[in-house]
């Protein structure tokens, strides 16, 4: 959510004439994220969030705002897609496909406990299961053929030793079969920066722009590689039971997920580590420029190595 493209008051004024949603009132760049251009957008109806997605397609964009309405009917606070006069999502602002949701309230958490694991197991399994009832499809686009590709690119840019384990691992996973596993629509970045809570409580899941169908364990793995891990990228066994209770009281893993976790943390780790390492050695120009340590996963990895057999006998 880094600004790549520049808006001004005076096209977004104009560009809201094709919205009921008052007159601008202040217009703020949000520099955090990796991916789209993000403003908090103030008018004299209320808050919202405007985005111009630099890379994304229209099919892809309509499934994640279409998904947003969808979970928003089901009781997941999300925010909502805001419809112009022609009752489309999806318009058009300096040249980028562009979109106005509502601007949820609350706060993203630096650290985690156990208390907020737990609602965001209930969160999560809530969001997979409403998701079963969305029709639209679309596939992964950050699956083992990106991670692979993109590997490739930052592999130059890589000290011997860490390029050497990039490889191992990604030959390692061409052998990881999931097609056996539970599947629907995922978050895909369900990260802390991701949820808002409000006094202990969720009050927001926000940027579905990852969001897609895959395998929902993948999901759930992605999840804890963030909010159960420690600054030096160790798993917190008590924030990860807190989590996977949660999850699995409301959607129930099967014995085949049980057998998979310790390997599918593997993969959620690799995604986020290649991707990172991607945006640090390959960044783009914005006028506002967020870019991740990709360290942190390669740490996970590391230490996903040491624990495996300690998370093969964990019982849910």
């Amino acid at each position: 959510m880094s600004v790549f493209t520049t808006v001004t008051t005076e096209q977004l004024s104009d560009w809201l004439r094709n919205y009921e949603l008052g007159t601008l009132v202040s217009l703020q760049g949000i520099p955090s994220g990796i991916e789209n251009t993000n403003y908090f957008v103030t008018t004299t109806n209320g808050k919202y969030v405007l985005t111009l997605f630099e890379r994304l397609t229209a099919p892809t964009i309509l499934y994640c705002l279409n998904l947003m309405t969808h979970l928003s009917h089901h009781d997941i606070p999300c925010p909502k897609p805001i419809a112009n006069f022609n009752n489309q999502f999806l318009g058009k602002l300096n040249n980028k496909p562009a979109s106005l949701v509502t601007c949820l309230s609350g706060k993203s958490l630096e650290f985690s406990n156990s208390e907020n694991c737990k609602e965001v197991g209930i969160m999560l399994a809530k969001i997979h299961v409403s998701g079963l009832s969305y029709p639209d499809q679309m596939k992964n686009s950050r699956g083992h053929k990106w991670r692979k590709i993109t590997a490739l690119k930052v592999m130059p840019f890589l000290p011997k030793t860490e390029a050497k384990m990039l490889e191992k691992e990604l030959c390692s996973q061409l052998s990881y079969c999931f097609n056996d596993l539970p599947r629907g629509v995922i978050h895909a970045d369900l990260f802390r920066d991701n949820i808002l809570f409000v006094d202990n409580v969720i009050g927001g899941v926000i940027d579905f722009y990852f969001a897609c169908n895959d395998t929902l364990l993948y999901d759930l793995a992605i999840t804890v590689n963030d909010w159960c891990m420690s600054e030096r990228g160790e798993l917190d066994t008590e924030n990860m039971l807190s989590l996977l209770r949660a999850y699995h009281h409301i959607r129930p893993l099967t014995a085949r997920e049980r057998d998979a976790w310790p390997t599918i943390l593997r993969v959620g780790a690799l995604r986020f580590w290649v991707s990172r390492l991607y945006d640090y050695y390959l960044p783009r120009v914005g006028e506002l420029t967020y870019t991740k340590d990709p360290a942190y996963f390669r740490r996970i990895l590391e230490n996903l190595s040491t624990s495996h057999a300690k998370l093969v006998g964990i019982c849910i």
